[in-house]
């Protein structure tokens, strides 16, 4: 008896609670139409929650209205929180875009230019040409790049610029091995 008395207590706080909820949403909604000067627009794209009342309603009617028995929420499962608000639209195509900047000290500002077009296979070639006459794996010519140059080089790029030198007949390899060699 206690329990279906607690029960149902239980349930009609938690009609009262939704009755509230939707009618503060509604007078939310309200006043953002108001605010966003009343268009229909503005309404259609406003998500909506399911038991949200699709108009206001004044409070006292609401209040007047004899609870609803609803299933009673079972015990641990919190309370669902509300989605947030999508963006209403799009920014257009070319406000997205950055602008051009032209001549002046804006353009004069310029930070300084990353690694030049061929800067590798420069420094691989210098590299096996202070190694000459000795021939070196590109792991021995990556260590080295890291320790003259400072520069990390990635192994596909070091292969990418023997395939380069080789091409130039600046480099050969050494008969079958994996070791490269500058032409003397």
């Amino acid at each position: 008896m206690a329990r279906s008395a607690l029960t149902q207590l239980q349930s009609q706080i938690e009609a009262i609670r939704r009755e509230a909820y939707a009618a503060g949403y509604a007078a939310a909604m309200q006043v953002i139409q108001k605010a966003a000067g009343g268009t229909a627009a503005a309404a259609a794209s406003t998500p909506r929650r399911r038991g949200a009342a699709k108009t206001a309603k004044p409070a006292a009617a609401s209040a007047a209205k004899p609870a609803r028995t609803a299933k009673p929420a079972r015990a641990g499962r919190p309370a669902r929180a509300a989605k947030p608000a999508r963006a209403a639209a799009k920014p257009a195509a070319s406000a997205a875009r950055p602008t051009r900047r032209r001549g002046g000290r804006a353009a004069a500002a310029k930070p300084a230019a990353g690694p030049r077009r061929g800067n590798n296979a420069a420094m691989i070639e210098e590299i096996l040409k202070g190694m000459a006459p000795r021939a070196a794996r590109p792991a021995e010519i990556r260590t080295a790049l890291q320790r003259d140059k400072g520069a990390a080089v990635a192994f596909t790029s070091i292969r990418h610029a023997l395939g380069q030198l080789e091409a130039r007949q600046a480099i050969e390899q050494v008969g079958d091995s994996k070791t490269w060699r500058a032409k003397s």
